[in-house]
């Protein structure tokens, strides 16, 4: 009788064990929507991030020092910079969209692009504001669309970033890839510097690329990093996720939550 009672207690547990198991991963966020959250917490909270975003910034100043100690350039000194992670913080945006159940689309984007509200990333406001006090021109180069300036504006304008105007608010017209955009500068302004938080923010060496060609082109241009490429950390979204969704925009969150498992090595 004993032998009875305990093993049909074993099978309810077992059973019950089973039910919730199989609710936990019905119920469970897609890794495209739980890996933005946990993405947005290191970004949020964690000292490491900051302290990355200090250290690209010291390089970035190190860099420019180096150079305007140099040679004096033919043309002006000019800086090209990104902004989105890399001055300033989405992430508010990234957690809004997950705790819905939902990843970026451009509708809500430029919701929040339209407040002004994206604080700095630590040590940037310093930055560009020390490389203006060298007679150094900063152009905010931006894959944000025109009805989105004049939200970034505001943002700028905010947080006291130097040439916060018109003429060095650079944003996308027809194609995402910037190497446009920065040929136009380069043939007035030496550029000196470029910082970003993704490869195709420095060249088109990087736009639309494999997961493999990105990785082989960083290592033959692994010299540039921290010297003429200052880049900043975003695990969240950005041209290496694109990369693994083969550069498609078009997938479903269970095409992607399938893409990304392909793409992950365990043991």
């Amino acid at each position: 009788m004993k032998r009875l009672l305990l093993l049909l207690l074993v099978t309810a547990i077992s059973c019950s064990t089973t039910r919730h198991s199989a609710r936990e991963t019905q119920t469970a966020p897609a890794l495209p929507v739980s890996g933005k959250l946990w993405g947005s917490l290191f970004q949020q909270k964690a000292a490491e991030y900051a302290a990355l975003c200090h250290q690209a910034y010291n390089a970035a100043q190190a860099s420019l020092d180096k150079t305007l100690s140099g040679p004096v350039s033919a043309k002006p000194r000019a800086i090209v910079t990104d902004i989105d992670e890399t001055f300033l913080d989405n992430s508010p945006y990234a957690v809004y969209r997950a705790f819905q159940g939902l990843d970026y689309d451009s509708k809500t984007w430029q919701e929040w692009t339209s407040k002004g509200n994206a604080v700095p990333l630590p040590g940037s406001v310093a930055f560009f504001n020390y490389a203006a006090s060298k007679g150094v021109t900063v152009f905010y180069v931006t894959n944000r669309g025109e009805n989105e300036r004049a939200g970034t504006m505001a943002n700028l304008k905010r947080f006291n970033y130097p040439f916060a105007d018109d003429a060095h608010l650079i944003m996308m017209q027809k194609e995402s890839s910037k190497e446009a955009r920065r040929q136009q500068i380069a043939a007035r302004y030496d550029i000196v510097l470029l910082l970003g938080d993704n490869l195709a923010d420095f060249s088109m060496l990087w736009d639309k690329k494999t997961t493999k060609e990105r990785l082989q082109r960083v290592e033959e241009n692994a010299a540039q990093f921290g010297t003429r490429f200052i880049i900043l950390p975003n695990i969240t979204y950005g041209g290496w996720e694109d990369a693994i969704y083969g550069n498609s925009h078009s997938l479903t969150p269970a095409q992607k939550d399938s893409a990304i498992k392909a793409n992950l090595t365990g043991y």
